[in-house]
């Protein structure tokens, strides 16, 4: 016999009023401390598909310390299996994918009627002005030159999830 499910939405409604009322009675927020309080309230789905692991991993803590919650794919096979029922709000994707490149899979995302609306973002190493353009071409709507700048790809994963709500 399984356990009742323990319903705590009145506890966290709880919890979210009394650390609302306690940080907007400080004179002086600390932005950090307020971007970790909405984030956790509404945290945003990442889907990043990246063959090379070390990368894929690196991706992945940084938007989790950011308090995002991060699924990943080591190419178009994997895919498959992370999309489920659960929104993304942003997809990250390697050009240089074994099977179907970044720029076939990106066209076939955009292609999609549930996924053509998510902001989608190359992070790769072809970094040529061509490569750039073909980016763009096929739906990207930022392209991210590797190696990155962490703060950077921060500023603009958060940009373009602004900007899509």
């Amino acid at each position: 016999m399984s356990k009742p499910r323990i319903n705590t939405k009145d506890l966290v409604k709880k919890i979210e009023k009394i650390t609302k009322e306690r940080m907007t009675s400080d004179s002086v927020v600390d932005l950090h401390a307020f971007r970790d309080f909405k984030t956790k309230q509404n945290p945003k789905t990442i889907l990043v598909i990246e063959d090379d692991e070390t990368m894929r991993g690196a991706l992945k803590r940084i938007f989790e310390s950011d308090g995002m919650i991060v699924k990943t794919a080591a190419d178009g096979t994997q895919l498959a299996m992370v999309l489920d029922d659960n929104p993304i709000d942003l997809i990250m994707l390697d050009v240089g994918l074994p099977w179907i490149n970044g720029l076939e899979l990106a066209k076939l995302l955009k292609e999609h009627e549930d996924l053509k609306h998510i902001p989608l973002v190359f992070v790769s190493g072809k970094t040529s002005e061509f490569d750039v353009k073909r980016g763009f071409e096929a739906g990207a709507d930022d392209y991210i030159k590797k190696p990155f700048d962490i703060e950077k790809i921060k500023k603009t994963v958060h940009t373009l999830l602004k900007l899509n709500k």
